[in-house]
């Protein structure tokens, strides 16, 4: 199974405006996490540094964390940043995922 994440220009951007507006922190965490209305969903939170399990993705300064046990979730994914009449929120592009609800951050496998 391929394993490999990317981070978008656009998700790359927003994440270096964020971290650079908190003091301490450095990056992006991305989790997968069971629960949401299609069985498992995305949670995003600051980090101060990666963990001993994660894997960093960067693009230019903007890095993502991301633990090994979500990266098998999310294997071949695409992180992204939209800024549309709907609003502004970070996307996960899943290859893996057969069904997601409306919202965006939940899916299934």
């Amino acid at each position: 199974m391929e394993t490999n994440v990317t981070l978008s220009n656009a998700a790359a951007k927003r994440i270096a405006e964020i971290v650079g507006n908190e003091a301490g922190k450095q990056a992006l965490r991305v989790s997968v996490e069971g629960g949401g209305c299609s069985g498992f969903s995305y949670k995003f939170d600051l980090a101060e540094a990666p963990g001993d399990d994660d894997v960093v993705v960067a693009n230019g300064n903007a890095k993502v964390l991301i633990d090994s046990l979500s990266l098998v979730y999310m294997a071949g994914s695409e992180i992204d940043f939209v800024d549309n009449l709907l609003g502004q929120s970070f996307q996960i592009k899943n290859p893996n995922a057969v069904a997601s609800c409306g919202c965006g951050t939940s899916f299934s496998i």
